[in-house]
């Protein structure tokens, strides 16, 4: 029989199992802790690109270039954070600067520039082309922008400020901190890459915060994020930039703007068939005219005219059209040289009748030459001012229609003219295929209101039609149309014995009329005392600067009366 022996085991001491459990703990602890725990990221990112960076609200945009002292920008940045109307005009080779009152030319490569055609004599080039890219002297430029600069030490960077800007300084803590939490990072935590070292005491604009960060800019420009416990916020600084435009004393009207248009094609009318214009306070002959790829002008002023406007009390804008020829208009106003040319002439123009205004009637152009138009109106308006006249510009009512719609920029041409008149007519043209009124109301006060999303009430005019369209209607379905007067539309109701009833679509009082023989319906819908009373009530209800007509040979005595706003009715301009 085997022998079997038992053997009582020791037990581990109590000492052991308590050790072991401690190990665990920190092992497991550690290991959370390594894997969690947001160690400061010692990878430095280069905050600046290149030489000379550009600083503008905050982010770098592009790059500065240096010479002699000088700082030159980037034309393209100027025109696309700075101004941008500013042009470049190839034929000349020159930067185009426009303001309020001024116009100036800077050609490259030369010591010389242009204050409304007075030469101002420089000890630099103010335009320099570096490897096909075209800078501009900052310096020279100055007077002419609400900006300041400081070229920065250490990065070199050249801090662009603007008018109104503000600063929020700040100090780092006194207290001792380490290092890695005083450096500026690229995002909110400790573990995003750095882009430099602050110091204790040190001075900091603080631009931004996200979390419990401040995003915080040193003084050489390079910035990054910081824990807000490690910097107190300062006073905050408003960057003021003296900067005057001459304000020019232009003619005052007496109340709101009855303006109408006087068709001169061959001849100036005589002025005393005109009849009385009860509320007209501007009138404006279609006396100047585009007349070759030169930028050479047809005159047909009259100075009889203006005396006689001017004993009546109206104000005098002659027009100027560009005989609404795209391929003409594009050749004489591409180049700063022709544009000048028909300025200059407008001018003398206006100085031999003695004008009040000058009003802008540019149309049918190419869709790409739509920023030649508003390049003319900028360059022309200071020179305009200068002379003491109003500068208004006729547009029509925004379509997709590109020649005769789209080339507008309207916004940007609202901020330069005085006033800007909208053609408020033709949504049945004469050879429109549907008969239908020249401008219903409701088409008038829908297109009125998109319009008025980009031009401010106080700059519009509302542009209404004196004469009527009598369609013809064949049975065949032929469709054709002429413009006729007031005076004319009237005596045809009474000849033929027409009903005229009140159409409520359009707005409107409406005739229709069958002649068997020609088998031919004629419809109108009228232009009368009730139709240009509501488009007058449309100006008053928007607050516009008034309405003109179209044109003031179409209309009788009750057009005047009808359109009469009353000098309180509208804001008047100073």
């Amino acid at each position: 029989m085997a022998r079997v022996e038992y053997h009582k085991r020791s037990s581990l001491s109590k000492y052991w199992i308590i050790g072991g459990l401690l190990f665990s703990f920190l092992l497991i602890s550690s290991s959370v802790i390594l894997l969690l725990y947001p160690f400061a990221s010692k990878e430095k990112h280069v905050y600046f690109e290149g030489e000379n960076p550009i600083l503008l609200n905050g982010e770098q945009q592009g790059n500065a270039m240096i010479k002699e002292d000088s700082v030159y920008v980037p034309f393209t940045f100027m025109k696309t954070f700075i101004d941008d109307s500013l042009a470049f005009d190839e034929k000349s080779n020159s930067v185009i600067i426009t303001t309020k009152d001024k116009v100036v030319q800077m050609p490259s490569d030369s010591l010389t520039f242009y204050v409304n055609e007075k030469s101002v004599q420089l000890n630099l080039s103010p335009i320099q082309n570096e490897n096909g890219e075209l800078f501009v002297a900052i310096d020279p430029i100055l007077s002419y922008y609400p900006i300041e600069y400081t070229i920065l030490k250490d990065s070199n960077a050249v801090w662009i400020k603007t008018n109104g800007q503000e600063l929020q300084h700040g100090t780092v803590t006194e207290e001792k901190v380490h290092e890695e939490k005083l450096r500026l990072r690229t995002d909110s935590n400790l573990k995003a890459s750095y882009t430099a070292q602050l110091q204790n005491k040190e001075k900091v604009f603080i631009e931004n915060e996200k979390e419990d960060y401040y995003f915080v800019r040193k003084e050489d420009g390079t910035a990054g994020y910081v824990n807000k416990e490690f910097v107190t916020k300062g006073e905050v600084e408003e960057i003021v930039v003296e900067h005057e435009q001459k304000e020019v004393a232009l003619p005052k009207l007496d109340g709101p703007i009855q303006l109408t248009w006087e068709a001169v094609y061959t001849k100036n009318p005589d002025t005393s068939s005109i009849p009385k214009m009860d509320g007209v306070n501007v009138v404006s002959p279609t006396w100047f005219e585009l007349s070759d790829k030169k930028g050479g002008i047809k005159n047909l002023g009259s100075l009889d005219y203006v005396n006689w406007a001017h004993k009546q009390g109206y104000q005098v804008w002659a027009l100027f059209s560009n005989a609404f020829d795209p391929e003409l208009t594009h050749h004489a106003f591409k180049d700063f040289k022709t544009r000048q040319k028909m300025i200059r002439q407008l001018l003398h123009y206006s100085q031999m009748y003695k004008l009040d205004g000058i009003n802008i009637d540019i149309e049918n152009v190419n869709v790409e030459d739509g920023s030649l138009i508003t390049q003319f109106v900028r360059e022309a308006t200071p020179y305009f001012h200068e002379a003491g006249l109003i500068v208004s510009m006729d547009v029509t009512f925004i379509s997709d229609s590109g020649n005769w719609s789209a080339f507008y920029e309207r916004e940007k041409l609202a901020k330069v003219v005085d006033y800007m008149a909208v053609m408020a007519y033709d949504e049945h043209w004469g050879s429109s295929p549907v008969a239908g009124s020249v401008a219903s109301l409701p088409w008038v006060e829908n297109n009125l209101k998109r319009m008025l999303e980009v031009v401010p009430n106080e700059k519009l005019i509302l542009g209404v039609p004196l004469y009527t369209r009598l369609w013809e209607v064949k049975d065949s379905g032929e469709i054709s149309s002429k413009a006729v007067s007031m005076n004319f539309i009237k005596q045809w109701i009474t000849e033929n014995k027409v009903d005229v009833v009140y159409d409520e679509t359009s707005g409107q009082n409406y005739g229709e009329h069958y002649v068997k023989k020609e088998k031919t319906t004629y419809k109108v819908w009228l232009e009368d005392e009730l139709s240009l009373k509501k488009r007058a009530d449309l100006a008053k209800e928007y607050e516009l600067a008034g309405v003109a007509s179209w044109s003031r040979f179409f209309a009788d005595h009750t057009a005047w009366v009808a359109l009469d706003l009353g000098k309180k009715q509208l804001t008047k301009k100073d």
